[in-house]
């Protein structure tokens, strides 16, 4: 039996750096994103308090990208983060949002191996399969069933 891989542990000083416990060196936030990016399980932990910080410095990270001239979020959709924390539907909108990255990050595994593939095949025929499986992802995501054709409940 395979043992749980053990996410790193990253610690935090009252100094404000950050200590990389598996490689023995203070990191950067860059750094920390970097493991992000690379999909390896980390924590953060303040060295003073012992509690998990990981969260306050995933939202450091997003805020440096959100700072750079590219941003992510529109002023608009910022705005109405803010509103849905005092609209009592929290939850609702994080399960939403939740679901709706995986299915973007789904599509767009998808989209890679259909691009890879795609040589030698019709392009139209391509983008009608590729329209019909968002169609299905969407409807699996939003807890609805599989359309019905009309002929079939004749």
């Amino acid at each position: 039996m395979s043992e749980a891989v053990q996410p790193r542990i990253i610690k935090k000083y009252p100094n404000r750096r950050l200590y990389d416990t598996k490689k023995s060196q203070y990191v950067t936030l860059q750094q920390i994103r970097e493991l992000v990016l690379a999909e390896i399980a980390f924590i953060v932990i303040d060295q003073k308090s012992e509690e998990d910080i990981t969260r306050s410095i995933l939202l450091q990270i997003i805020l440096e990208q959100e700072s750079e001239t590219n941003p992510l979020f529109s002023n608009d959709n910022l705005e109405r983060f803010i509103r849905y924390y005092n609209a009592g539907a929290h939850t609702g909108f994080s399960d939403y949002i939740g679901k709706s990255m995986n299915f973007f990050q789904q599509q767009q595994r998808e989209f890679g191996k259909a691009v890879a593939g795609v040589a030698g095949h019709n392009p139209m025929s391509f983008w009608t399969d590729m329209t019909q499986k968002n169609i299905d992802s969407w409807r699996q995501m939003m807890g609805l069933g599989p359309e019905k054709d009309d002929s079939e409940s004749k």
